[in-house]
């Protein structure tokens, strides 16, 4: 058998088989066009080619030829045929090559330069030759319409069942369709109290990475419903993952709602240039069906609202206008709840000193992004927290005693819902350990070896009942219970005390930041026009708001300088009295030095010479100064000093430190100091008055 298109040329080089299919589903059921395809080896040996001059290409089987993407064997036919290696490529039908029309026209050309045949069911066609090109062109572009076509009737099809909320689909873990088709809630009372538990987690943590931490430090379980093959509508039991319980909150089945639209595919280039196709979250406005109340929920839609917002604010890396967030770990109680009075930005914290003992509050967006200098405001923790703590312990004092009753309340649920939790898998574990025996109780005794497996999975299951009870009682010691009516007193008595629970050590700092949250919304600072004051306003829950007016710490050389009241009055005692007596005029006053200590004699003289403060003129008339002695004996004033510091002369008086000597002679010391002048060789003579 021979065609007129096929020549020696196209003889000399391989033939290529391609076979492919769209998905592993139509090669494992469709087996039939597989057959078909494998048996062009048949027909290219036919047509003239040998058995060691053909290839058969089937590594694309189960894969969409929308485009080159994970086609291996289509990029091999392609650089082969653009080699001049091929003579002809066999194909069940021409348009199985390629879906795309961009894959399928760039084939068709390289075929046509290097004079390679295309042979189908239909016929051999040789891309070079006008009207064969012009006839597979057109097969490609209908090929490429098909496509579009079917998908066009598929998806409406859908989208009109979607918007009847009838159309089926895998439902969440936690919800069913019952025998008529419609969404309830899951049947097993371990699963449903599962979901719930995420949900009142979440209410109380706020973060979905805390919820998985309750999780695994209570040792519950979550489970999965595998969904096809032979474990289809099997519950498969483990850990929760963030993943899965940020997977949980963000889906609205659970909310009663029914949607359809939330993900959709988009088409993207990569950075090799290849046009790939990536499965994108919608936003909830674009979503294509919405219907509310259409099946029972675990939560109210308003509440699956709040928590796309509160999973929104707990995102650390969007816009810095976002407040609140979840509450951490850190010292600042206020981390996200302010904002700038200046650029309306939230405050950042920043932990500084030996182990970020020292958190500071701060906003430098402008000066960030080159539109101001400085920092718009930077303050320390210490002095706006307790201000804040003031505030609160005020609003709450009315309702303390039913904030204490509405936690006690809490615990309880919370505790019987972990206990719950506990109770229902050891009852799952007990009926494994029920159907173990029953199987065994039921089996032929002497078929052994089926006995004999049949005993081991009734001894795992008894193991593992055994271990699931120890697990349980050790989780329920390491948890505190509000059970008797002395705990419960005590839990009164200490809520009544709301400061001193607050204070308390066993308190951490993310519990009191839960607390703030629950009050107050949002905090504006800004500064005021009078300096090292802080303008605060406080917007509570409720819509009211109030105003505080905080003092900021002085400054270094601030805090060293004296009040200029503490200045006038030693320049007032200094009048009268000497430093030592000024000194202890001040420590009974109740001043303190800037350092917080009494005050010294060192300390007013100090005072005195930075604010040229003249000492007490209290010289009696009798008494001479330093000058006049020298001028007396006829000696320098050095001289009179050496007298004095020797014991020459002793009656010698200083009031402080620094100030002159004030000097009583008498006419013995007179005499004295003469002797001492005639009879001294080294004392310089001066002119003696």
């Amino acid at each position: 058998m021979s065609h007129p298109k096929i020549t020696e040329h196209h003889h000399n080089r391989f033939a290529y088989v391609y076979l492919r299919q769209s998905t592993p589903g139509q090669v494992l059921h469709h087996q039939e066009s597989t057959e078909r395809q494998y048996a062009l080896r048949g027909k290219a040996q036919e047509l003239g080619w040998s058995e060691a001059s053909i290839r058969t290409l089937d590594g694309d089987l189960g894969k969409s030829g929308a485009g080159m993407t994970r086609r291996e064997d289509f990029k091999t036919l392609v650089t082969d045929v653009s080699m001049g290696q091929v003579g002809a490529v066999f194909a069940l039908e021409a348009s199985r090559l390629s879906r795309s029309d961009l894959d399928w026209h760039r084939l068709l050309e390289l075929c046509a330069l290097t004079r390679t045949l295309v042979i189908d069911e239909d016929g051999c066609y040789d891309p070079s030759d006008f009207n064969d090109g012009l006839l597979l062109g057109l097969k490609g572009t209908m090929a490429q319409a098909e496509l579009h076509f079917l998908r066009t009737r598929l998806q409406g099809g859908k989208l009109n069942k979607a918007k009847k909320g009838e159309l089926r689909m895998p439902l969440a873990v936690g919800l069913r369709y019952d025998e008529e088709g419609r969404i309830i809630l899951d049947p097993d009372d371990e699963v449903r109290g599962a979901v719930t538990l995420v949900f009142r987690l979440f209410r109380e943590t706020g973060t979905a990475f805390a919820v998985v931490q309750r999780f695994a430090e209570r040792g519950l379980r979550f489970p999965k419903r595998a969904y096809g093959g032979a474990w289809d509508g099997k519950l498969i039991w483990g850990r929760l993952t963030h993943s899965r319980a940020l997977g949980i909150l963000k889906n609205p089945s659970y909310a009663g709602m029914y949607v359809f639209g939330r993900y959709q595919y988009r088409v993207q280039i990569s950075a090799q240039g290849e046009v790939r196709k990536q499965m994108q979250a919608v936003a909830m406005p674009d979503w294509r069906v919405r219907l509310s109340d259409h099946h029972e929920g675990y939560i109210t839609e308003e509440e699956f609202l709040a928590n796309l917002e509160r999973l929104q604010k707990n995102c650390t890396h969007g816009e810095e206008t976002v407040l609140s967030g979840p509450a951490r770990e850190g010292l600042a109680l206020l981390q996200g709840l302010l904002l700038c009075g200046r650029c309306g930005r939230a405050l950042t914290v920043r932990y500084t000193g030996n182990g970020g003992i020292c958190p500071t509050y701060l906003c430098n967006r402008l000066r960030r992004e080159g539109l101001a200098t400085k920092d718009c405001i930077s303050f320390r923790c210490d002095v706006l927290d307790p201000i804040i703590t003031e505030e609160v312990f005020k609003a709450l004092q009315p309702a303390e005693l039913e904030l204490a009753l509405g936690a006690l309340r809490e615990l309880e649920t919370r505790d019987q819902a972990t206990m719950r939790q506990w109770q229902m898998r050891l009852q799952r574990a007990e009926y494994e350990v029920a159907l173990a025996e029953r199987r065994y109780e039921e089996v032929d005794p002497s078929n052994r070896l089926v006995a004999s497996s049949l005993e081991r999975r009734w001894n795992d299951a008894l193991l593992q009942l055994q271990d699931l009870k120890k697990q349980a009682a050790q989780s329920q010691q390491q948890k505190a219970r509000v059970m008797t009516p002395e705990q419960k007193e005590k839990v009164l008595a200490l809520a009544r005390d709301l400061p001193r629970l607050w204070h308390a050590p066993s308190t951490q700092a993310k519990d009191r930041k839960r607390m703030l949250r629950l009050l107050i919304k949002d905090i504006t600072v800004e500064k005021s026009s009078v300096p090292k004051q802080l303008l605060v306003h406080i917007r509570w829950q409720g819509g009211a708001c109030s105003e505080r007016v905080v003092a900021l710490p002085l400054n270094m050389p601030d805090r060293m300088r004296y009040p200029d009241a503490v200045v006038q009055r030693v320049r007032e005692l200094a009048e009268s009295l000497p430093d030592a007596e000024i000194a202890a005029q001040l420590n009974r006053e109740g001043h303190t030095s800037a350092m917080g200590k009494q005050y010294t004699t060192k300390i007013i003289h100090w005072i005195r010479w930075r604010y040229q403060i003249p000492p007490a003129t209290l010289k009696h008339p009798e008494e001479l100064t330093v000058q006049q002695i020298a001028q007396k004996f006829g000696v320098g004033i050095g001289v009179v000093y050496y007298w004095i510091e020797h014991g020459v002369i002793t009656t010698a008086r200083q009031l402080n430190d620094g100030m002159p000597y004030w000097i009583t002679l008498k006419p013995a010391d007179e005499e004295k100091l003469r002797d001492w002048v005639r009879s001294s060789s080294k004392i310089p003579k001066v002119s003696q008055t």
